[in-house]
């Protein structure tokens, strides 16, 4: 393509049909990360090439790191979503089948995508161990970013050092090589989704408990609302009024899961339009509360006449434990039903 070999090379892909089906733009960054490709890939995106939210699929061997630190802040600053993946291939230049590796400066220049796809296949991500090891005070900097200058931009970024450490050693190459399990259990990858978060409001008469999660799809929302003699669980879909309206017009039933199990199913007229949201609300058996409460996953759905519509979303409950034993104690101090 004309592009030195020791430059980073920027390929967007935004006809009709990857619009069609991904509704943003694809944009490949594959090669040697060099000092001027941030400023390349800006220019990109002042001009509209690259939009708020695109896809970033990343094929690097590394490169400074001092760019690839300031791509993972355009990243971040742009809400875009980062992948490990190798450039579209013309029709005539055959299929092959090619891993992507993402190596230094790649490796954190990756982290500052806010939703960020754990590798798949053969695809593998590596960082230097000399950067990931806890170093002691005072020891020499091999590196001409410092480890405190990498330090920042993860607090920035949100990523948890710790993360970046497995138990296993750096190979031969210097390398820590990440696995995807790593990667999803440690927060560095989340498969398009932010951690859920659960705040719990303390009332003695009417604790409330709401739980959110944001993903590339919207927000979703479940309230849980104890008082004397009852519970409420409601679901919000934040999905937009056009869309919450189409999918309450085409589902026949919505239910509740609990660890994938369909509970307080209702036919017709079970969910809503509310504003911006599908609004699903049932009333809940407050002797159930500890099964709903300590379990793995919850969920809510619209279903179709046939099963290709189903609509809703799910949370995984495991990182927000300790709040939910937390409301669970407070709602039986609010309303405490006897045991069945």
């Amino acid at each position: 393509m004309g592009v030195p070999a020791d430059t980073l090379s920027m390929q967007v892909n935004n006809d009709r049909l990857t619009l069609a089906v991904t509704k943003v733009p694809q944009i490949y960054l594959y090669g040697v990360i060099d000092p001027g490709a941030p400023q390349r890939f800006e220019a990109l995106v002042r001009s509209g090439k690259i939009p708020a939210g695109s896809d970033v699929y990343l094929n690097s061997p590394g490169g400074d790191l001092n760019a690839g630190l300031a791509l993972g802040r355009l990243f971040r600053a742009g809400a875009m979503v980062t992948h490990l993946g190798t450039p579209r291939r013309s029709r005539h230049s055959g299929y092959a089948i090619k891993a992507a590796v993402c190596t230094g400066a790649c490796g954190y220049a990756y982290l500052g995508g806010l939703y960020r796809w754990a590798p798949t296949g053969g695809d593998r991500i590596g960082l230097p161990a000399y950067l990931v090891a806890d170093r002691k005070a005072g020891a020499p900097d091999p590196a001409p970013v410092s480890p405190d200058a990498v330090a920042l931009y993860l607090k920035d970024m949100g990523i948890n050092p710790a993360g970046l450490t497995p138990a296993s050693t750096a190979s031969r190459d210097g390398m820590v090589w990440l696995t995807a399990d790593q990667m999803m259990s440690t927060g560095l990858a989340n498969n398009g989704r932010l951690p859920l978060m659960a705040k719990y409001q303390p009332s003695p008469q009417a604790p409330h408990l709401v739980l959110s999660q944001v993903d590339r799809q919207g927000e979703h929302r479940i309230t849980l609302q104890c008082g004397p003699g009852g519970v409420t669980l409601t679901a919000y879909d934040l999905v937009g009024t056009d869309r919450a309206r189409e999918i309450v017009a085409r589902g026949t039933r919505s239910y509740f899961e609990i660890n994938g199990q369909e509970t307080l199913t209702q036919q017709r007229d079970g969910a809503r339009a509310a504003s911006d949201s599908v609004m699903i609300t049932r009333p809940y058996p407050p002797t159930q509360l500890v099964k709903l409460l300590f379990a793995q996953s919850v969920g809510a759905w619209v279903g179709g006449r046939t099963s290709a519509f189903r609509y809703g979303f799910s949370f995984a409950l495991g990182p927000v434990r300790s709040t939910l034993r937390e409301y669970y104690q407070a709602c039986w101090r609010a309303a405490p039903w006897p045991l069945q």
